[in-house]
């Protein structure tokens, strides 16, 4: 860089306060993505704090000494695992690191504790600060995350209606689906069989699709999730009885380790074979896409290790022709961050899952100042800089631990 100029914070900070309207001073910008390779951080990330709500939520802030915090969220399959993972194993690999060099970061976090991963909770825990990083750094550019992604391929993301509970009886299942079509949704997804029963359990798929497409119509998304529930030649045959009724997304039929499987399954039938929530990285994407044959990847974000990882994933799906449509249950800042995703990548062509349950920090104690919300069976990505929201912090003490 002529001169070996570097900026602090503090004056991209104050270049952006003075500039007509609401844009990161693009000299300033520009300083800080061409810093000289080896120099000294201008900015440094101080702490790497975990924050585990209820028990259970897991989410991540990461500080900067500048000021700048950034948030991010940590798939909830085990908080305790994944808060020890965060403050014993990554913390002290990121702090004192410019958060700018999130390429970087990500390296370093994926290899060093390589041997207590590198799937599960290693990257479900890196997750959570790699978005925290991408928020820190659209708030010191002063633009929203997805702008940094590349910018809008879509003005906003269609989202399903993503139903969880197994407890309905198909009628019910059936006029509640009804019910989200009114709403403005175009789609919506049952969980209709025992996970991983290995054809032995509780299974009303069959009923349950019946109903709703005799009330919902022909114009309506269907989709199906089983959750590991077939062996192959079962999967086969429901899959066919699915198509017969215009099922769009069977979602995980058979043990998702099971690629020869799954490429069975999808050489078979018409219907889209769907899978990816129990993939972390690109390897196991490259596979799922390789060796299972798959028609669609679900990707979630706050278990693959982040944005970062993401974003490779979805390189590698367009490669091959894959659309994405992710797996997504936390409705706050996992869901915020699969946002400024789905905008951003041209990949999410159908609508992206949206869990409809109640959730105790979107609807009890709202966790977020500002919360994005569905609106007619659409989202739309907030344009304030970084994810654009902040944690309530009031809620967060009082929901934490």
């Amino acid at each position: 860089m002529p001169g070996g100029v570097h900026y602090s914070w503090g004056q991209i900070t104050d270049a952006r306060r003075a500039a007509p309207g609401a844009g990161a001073a693009p000299e300033a910008i520009g300083a800080v993505a061409f810093r000289c390779k080896g120099a000294e951080p201008t900015v440094k990330v101080t702490r790497v704090e975990s924050i585990v709500l209820m028990g259970r939520y897991h989410f991540v802030r990461v500080h900067t000494d500048e000021g700048i915090s950034g948030v991010g969220e940590v798939s909830p399959m085990n908080a305790g695992v994944t808060h020890a993972m965060v403050e014993k194993a990554l913390a002290p690999i990121v702090v004192g690191k410019d958060p700018f060099d999130i390429e970087t970061i990500w390296h370093q976090m994926f290899h060093r504790p390589y041997k207590l991963g590198p799937t599960g909770a290693q990257l479900e825990a890196m997750a959570g600060i790699d978005i925290a990083l991408w928020d820190i750094v659209g708030k010191a550019s002063g633009q929203p995350v997805y702008k940094l992604l590349g910018g809008a391929f879509r003005s906003d993301a269609e989202v399903y209606a993503s139903s969880m509970l197994r407890t309905m009886t198909p009628q019910e299942e059936a006029e509640r689906a009804l019910s989200f079509k009114e709403q403005g949704y175009r789609a919506y997804k049952i969980h209709s069989a025992t996970p991983w029963m290995y054809d032995t359990g509780h299974d009303q798929t069959l009923d349950t699709v019946r109903e709703m497409r005799k009330l919902v119509g022909d114009d309506f998304g269907i989709l199906v999730d089983v959750n590991n529930a077939y062996l192959p030649h079962t999967a086969i045959k429901m899959a066919r009885r699915l198509e017969e009724y215009g099922v769009w997304h069977f979602e995980e039929p058979i043990p998702a380790y099971d690629y020869a499987g799954l490429a069975q399954l999808a050489d078979a039938v018409d219907i889209p074979i769907a899978a990816g929530e129990q993939e972390y990285q690109r390897w196991q994407f490259r596979d799922l896409i390789l060796q299972a044959r798959v028609d669609i990847l679900q990707v979630d974000v706050i278990k693959c290790g982040g944005i970062t990882e993401f974003k490779k994933i979805a390189a590698l799906a367009s490669t091959f022709d894959k659309p994405i449509t992710v797996h997504n249950t936390q409705p706050t800042v996992g869901t915020l961050a699969h946002l400024h995703l789905w905008v951003s990548t041209p990949s999410c062509i159908y609508p992206q899952e949206y869990n409809i349950e109640p959730h105790p920090l979107r609807d009890d104690t709202p966790i977020w100042k500002e919360p994005v919300l569905v609106e007619k069976g659409r989202m739309r990505v907030p344009d304030r800089p970084g994810l654009g929201v902040e944690l309530d912090d009031t809620v967060v003490e009082r929901l934490r631990g």
